[in-house]
């Protein structure tokens, strides 16, 4: 994120609070006057709850464009198999998503929550994302009862709650999957990436390290959560030993 950026939102909100309790100062003027009148009491606290409203929704919108920037690609290492048993399609497990968005959205202040309306119609799934000044946004997914393979009656509707939080949580938060569905043409690549633990453990090697390594490690993997998990031990060892030589180095020239 730019400094403008930064600055921007640093002045913004101060304006913001300022208008807020000014106007609840008007409100609390009225209500004191022994003349208040009902009518605008009630047309001033409607205004107030329309700025509050907005001013929640105005920091949701600022916290949502700045996730966005820190939001993994998330590998897809769930299969659609044919009646032959070949992968026909590839998508992302609903573990490996939570695992990787939770502790992003923890970071800018959201939660996201499930609710499963009764609906004689299908499964219906609502997926509701909410920010900590008070804002949500919702969208919901109808489905049929997954009844394919051999689930029993409750993995059927498991099935189907699963598809429907994956799908939920994609529109709510823009998720970006890797092997993206190909329409069943053939099998999409699936490659599974390191855990939020772990990139975060990569995150911290990589900050000790030389510029130079730092610069190769880009080049090779891009960031510390585009990893593939079949290479962490290895990158592992690797910035380790890089860091621990970076710093040795630093000491030496210290002397």
């Amino acid at each position: 994120m730019s400094n403008l950026a930064v600055t921007d939102k640093s002045e913004r909100l101060p304006s913001i609070q300022a208008e807020a309790a000014t106007i609840m100062s008007i409100i609390q003027q009225v209500a004191m006057s022994p003349e208040a009148d009902i009518d605008k009491m009630e047309r001033l606290m409607a205004m107030h709850e329309r700025f509050q409203a907005q001013q929640a929704k105005q920091q949701y919108d600022d916290a949502l464009s700045q996730m966005q920037e820190e939001m993994p690609v998330i590998g897809e290492r769930g299969g659609i198999k044919d009646k032959n048993g070949r992968i026909q399609s590839t998508y992302a497990l609903w573990e490996d998503i939570n695992e990787m968005i939770k502790p992003v959205m923890a970071k800018y202040g959201f939660a996201l929550t499930f609710r499963t309306p009764r609906n004689d119609r299908g499964i219906e799934v609502e997926g509701v994302l909410s920010h900590r000044a008070g804002h949500r946004e919702e969208t919901s997914i109808l489905l049929p009862v997954d009844a394919t393979g051999s689930k029993n009656g409750v993995q059927a509707v498991a099935s189907s709650v699963s598809y429907g939080k994956r799908y939920t949580a994609g529109l709510l938060l823009n998720i970006t999957t890797t092997g993206e569905d190909d329409d069943g043409n053939g099998p999409a690549a699936v490659t599974p990436r390191v855990t939020s633990a772990q990139a975060a453990q990569l995150a911290m090697l990589l900050e000790k390290c030389s510029d130079k390594a730092k610069a190769a490690f880009a080049g090779i993997h891009g960031k510390p959560t585009a990893v593939e998990k079949a290479v962490f031990d290895q990158v592992l060892a690797m910035l380790t030993k890089s860091a621990a030589s970076n710093e040795a180095a630093q000491k030496a020239g210290e002397e």
